[in-house]
């Protein structure tokens, strides 16, 4: 295994259609050594803008799952720090200083985890589930790797010791309902994926009584409803993705019962 000699960060990002946050997130990226854009052959501007900036490399690839694309833009960076954005996440200049005031120090941590601030368009959802959202953004390359058996969720495996920065990312998850309901949906169809490969049969309870617990959880005893409007849109488009998660799972294995027996 590598030492941690090597400070400078490749920032890396995912990216399909994604026109609305390139330009804004990209010019913020100026403290970066390398940015590299993986691309799933989005078919509006994304390309043009990314290209427009002379630090980044545009690579398009095949898009399997979230894991393994995670995974190939990991193998395209020449630096052993990575900084992993979303195009819907923004650093603070707070946070930012702290990013690169941490990697001068850091002689222990092999990765950093994130408290995100969840976005409902330009408002702050202070509640519904999200109050206690973190996430690995920040890792050495040589001491970390997404799990292969996540396909959405992504599950970041770190062999070290793991820090917490202070300041928190923006998440601009939620632009539009449609926008958000068609990207909780692609979530819960992926968590089918999952479920399916790993034999899990469907069941008829769950699929009724899980939408339902996320929601009165997320809702009621994690404050939702102190949200108003924007947290019960929330709370039911998140208990829509686990609904969709079992209705995909049920169809996944009635086409395996169709299909021919094999010769």
């Amino acid at each position: 295994m590598k030492d941690n000699h090597n400070k400078n960060i490749s920032v890396l990002i995912i990216t399909l259609n994604e026109e609305a946050n390139m330009q804004t997130l990209l010019t913020d990226l100026d403290f970066a050594d390398e940015i590299i854009v993986v691309d799933s052959f989005s078919t509006d501007k994304t390309e043009v803008i990314c290209k427009s900036f002379q630090k980044v490399t545009f690579i398009q690839n095949k898009f399997e799952n979230y894991s393994s694309q995670r995974n190939f833009a990991i193998s395209q960076a020449k630096n052993d720090w990575i900084l992993f954005l979303d195009a819907d996440e923004r650093l603070t200049p707070a946070l930012k200083n702290e990013i690169i005031a941490t990697l001068k120090t850091n002689e222990i941590f092999s990765a950093f985890l994130f408290y995100r601030t969840f976005m409902f368009k330009d408002k702050i959802l202070h509640f519904s589930g999200n109050q206690t959202d973190k996430i690995f953004r920040l890792f050495n390359k040589n001491q970390a790797e997404y799990t292969r058996e996540r396909l959405v969720h992504e599950k970041l495996k770190v062999n070290g010791k793991i820090g917490v920065l202070k300041n928190k990312l923006i998440h601009y998850s939620y632009s539009n309902f449609p926008t958000y309901k068609s990207k909780t949906i692609r979530y819960g169809k992926f968590k089918a994926q999952e479920k399916f490969i790993k034999k899990q049969k469907p069941s008829l309870l769950l699929h009724f009584l899980h939408p339902a617990y996320n929601f009165l959880f997320n809702f009621i005893v994690r404050l939702g409803f102190l949200d108003g409007k924007k947290g019960l849109i929330i709370c039911y488009l998140n208990a829509n993705s686990i609904h969709t998660r079992y209705q995909k799972l049920e169809q996944l294995w009635k086409s395996k019962k169709s299909l021919p027996p094999k010769q």
